[in-house]
């Protein structure tokens, strides 16, 4: 992966477009080589769930670090701001306002099929088998392994209620199929629904 940025850097620099070009490097999610005894990125974990994310070029400033949640997709949102164009209708949001020390996103949202669902919201992370009827949830600043689940502490009832509330918001917003009340038949209505022959004129 090193040789082939550099290639990509050196020609930059050789077409003497390198002071005139911003660079975004980010990747897919990661995997859980072990961690929490799974295998893969098919989880909620910050260990499969979060993905780097750096930005360099001109403007952009040198070896600053921005503890601020933002989405993959903002890699979009930020390539349009920056190059002047018309955002309208893009659903992510810049990542420009984060190097000054705003910006961000309020909650992270992720899903994956209707097995799990999470939100994020500060430092903590609420994450939901809907499947099988289990809760965990975890302060990130105090945890950042997710080894101590707080789900079955009575003091924070009112915390993963709000939790909830914010997940049930955002699946909404997201247009998310899933009944976390019914995954299995809702999840099943929706994929049927997809699969269904447009009729033809």
């Amino acid at each position: 992966m090193d040789t082939q940025i550099g290639r990509i850097l050196d020609e930059l620099k050789k077409t003497g477009k390198e002071d005139n070009t911003i660079i975004i490097f980010s990747a897919d999610h990661g995997l859980a080589c072990g961690h929490h005894g799974l295998l893969g990125k098919q989880n909620m974990y910050d260990h499969s769930l979060r993905v780097p994310w750096m930005i360099s070029g001109p403007g952009i400033p040198v070896g600053r670090s921005v503890d601020r949640p933002i989405y993959l997709q903002d890699a979009m949102a930020t390539s349009l701001e920056l190059a002047g164009a018309d955002s309208d209708g893009v659903e992510f949001n810049s990542v420009i306002p984060c190097l000054e020390g705003q910006g961000g996103q309020n909650t992270i949202y992720s899903c994956y099929i209707n097995h799990q669902r999470m939100i994020r919201s500060g430092d903590y992370k609420l994450i939901s088998y809907p499947q099988i009827k289990v809760e965990k949830l975890f302060n990130l600043k105090m945890d950042p392994f997710e080894e101590n689940d707080l789900a079955q502490d009575p003091s924070q009832a009112e915390r993963i209620k709000d939790l909830r509330g914010t997940l049930l918001a955002e699946m909404q917003r997201m247009n998310d199929p899933v009944d976390l009340k019914d995954p299995i038949e809702s999840y099943a209505l929706h994929v049927k629904k997809m699969k269904k022959p447009k009729h033809k004129k």
